[in-house]
């Protein structure tokens, strides 16, 4: 998850007006610069900017194949990733890519095709399990040597698709909930995760090598998770495309937890069209995750459907009525994507409701600590990890602070350790005030006014890295309603503030998935705001 307001609330009076504030919040330390190398270096990459459409178009007419696919991508990933830019976003390679390519080869030669996946390079995040050669550690040295027996529900629908898993990507470890003082994008497995478009500013988190390879032109598309901003902030500040689904729609059974309420897997790709085919591919209902049974009925095999140029007609969008925060560049990019957003037919709305929904924080991770201790001790007590509950976590950590805690500690662990079961009326009172309490907010928002999507900044650009005193995120940032209420939640890119993205966002009521989709599309096809990112150094 995101380190959100809870966490920083001192923080949310820091966006200023000068150009430090803007890009970084803080400025660095030199340990943060030493974790930049001096001279980047670009490779020509044939595959730059290519979509899941025209790659299969690529496979289809012999131009490529997947084997060759899957090659230039491991390339990609050695030249940027591990060299060069020295990325830092992907934490492990499949040592069985190449094999797995080659399968989906011989099955296209026979004439079958599994659909638009069919031996695309997909990479997922290191908190999602895989029953092969590659370990899932949500980035800790105390995961290390854990080799699933099972694969992720999520891994079997994308092995199913016929997607090609190249690697795992890095995370804040833990999803980052390991410190109120994290650097997102840091683990103590991976290290740091560095943002494509300044190396030296932060890529958020949990999801941060997925957002970061994605934008990279690492992979094709990537699957992240979110507990609260996990997914669409990466997303924002990386310049790509992001959906959080509603709770239910996806299944989290073979995912790491941290909060059963709010816990997601989700789609990250640099189009909407690709997030599209991304979220078809892994949507099913799951009998090991019951949560996912509300979703018959609610769900759509193919998400494509909704991609419309025309979505925004006639749509009532609601806007938060007062700013978000003081920063006039990034206010005058949520005045220019208003502009598009009526230009296209929509309806806007003036709403008010933000500060009730952030209200809930406290009560949030009150309902998270207590939600990941009885999730991990259950998922450690089968995995095969040598650490068997968060308990043996946290002395780990202690034995080996030197390499596990070398720049913060672990409060959020210890905290989240000691609470009592989720019988406790203290956990089922924040869980009615945070959970059932934004539904009710949200709910009656949006039936009021008859509003078919809400929307807003996602995140205002990435902050420096800061490995000492972790993140300082300024007071943008709409990742908190939608993660709350369980809501699902678009994120598109809609501009750069000093060459750093900023994504616009679009939530809804459950299972509108297909709405928000629909609503992101006419949105990015309208004002076309993806750039590339050209790994620049350093922001001075």
């Amino acid at each position: 998850m995101k380190r959100r307001s809870f966490l920083t609330t001192a923080t949310l009076a820091s966006a200023g007006l000068t150009s430090l504030l803007i890009t970084g919040c803080t400025s660095s330390t030199k340990k943060d610069q030493d974790l930049v190398p001096a001279n980047v270096i670009d490779t020509n990459f044939e595959l730059e900017e290519e979509t899941i459409a025209s790659l299969g178009e690529k496979l289809a007419s012999g131009k490529y194949t997947s084997e060759q696919l899957v090659q230039l991508y491991l390339k990609r990933i050695e030249a940027v990733d591990k060299n060069g830019a020295q990325l830092n976003s992907v934490i492990e390679i499949n040592p069985d890519a190449i094999a797995i390519a080659v399968a989906m080869d011989k099955e296209s030669k026979a004439g079958k095709s599994r659909g638009p996946l069919h031996g695309i390079p997909v990479l997922i995040k290191d908190n999602i399990d895989t029953a092969d050669k590659m370990q899932t550690t949500a980035g800790s040295l105390a995961m290390v040597g854990n080799i699933a027996s099972k694969d992720a529900f999520v891994v079997r629908k994308l092995r199913e698709a016929g997607a090609v898993i190249i690697g795992k990507t890095n995370l804040s470890e833990w999803a980052n909930f390991r410190s109120t003082q994290s650097s997102s994008g840091w683990s103590s497995r991976g290290g740091q995760t560095k943002n494509p478009f300044i190396l030296d500013h932060n890529p958020c988190g949990s999801s941060a090598g997925s957002g970061a390879a994605v934008s990279a032109n690492l992979c094709v598309v990537a699957i992240g998770t979110e507990t609260d901003g996990s997914i669409v902030c990466p997303a924002s500040v990386n310049g790509i495309v992001g959906i959080k689904p509603t709770v239910g729609l996806v299944s989290r059974s073979g995912i790491i937890p941290i909060s059963k309420t709010q816990d997601t897997a989700g789609p990250m790709a640099r189009t909407v069209s690709d997030a599209a085919i991304l979220l078809g591919a892994i949507v099913a209902i799951d009998q090991d995750d019951a949560i996912t049974l509300e979703s018959k009925g609610k769900n759509h095999k193919d998400y494509t459907l909704f991609l419309d140029v025309n979505a925004l007609k006639g749509k009532r969008i609601g806007v938060e009525k007062k700013p978000q925060g003081n920063n006039k560049y990034i206010n005058a990019l949520l005045d220019n994507a208003i502009s598009v957003l009526k230009q296209q037919g929509a309806v806007i709305v003036e709403i008010d409701y933000i500060e009730k929904i952030n209200a809930f924080g406290e009560a949030e991770f009150e309902v998270l600590q207590y939600e990941f201790k009885d999730g991990l001790n259950s998922y450690l007590a089968i995995a095969n990890a040598k650490v068997k509950n968060l308990k043996e976590v946290i002395d780990f950590n202690i034995k080996n602070e030197d390499k596990a805690m070398p720049y913060f500690k672990q409060e959020t662990l210890e905290s989240s350790n000691a609470k009592k079961g989720l019988a406790d009326t203290k956990y089922l009172e924040a869980l009615n005030l945070s959970f059932e309490g934004s539904k009710r907010i949200l709910g009656a928002v949006f039936e009021e006014n008859k509003l078919d999507a809400i929307t807003g900044i996602t995140m205002g650009p990435a902050c420096s890295i800061d490995v000492i005193y972790g993140d300082r995120w300024g007071g943008y940032s709409l990742t908190s309603p939608a993660a709350i209420s369980g809501f699902p939640h678009i994120t598109v890119p809609c501009g750069q503030v000093y060459e750093l993205p900023v994504g616009l966002s679009f939530f809804g009521t459950p299972y509108k998935e297909g709405e928000l989709i629909g609503l992101g599309y006419a949105y990015e096809q309208a004002s076309k705001k993806r750039v590339k990112p050209e790994l620049k150094a350093s922001f001075l």
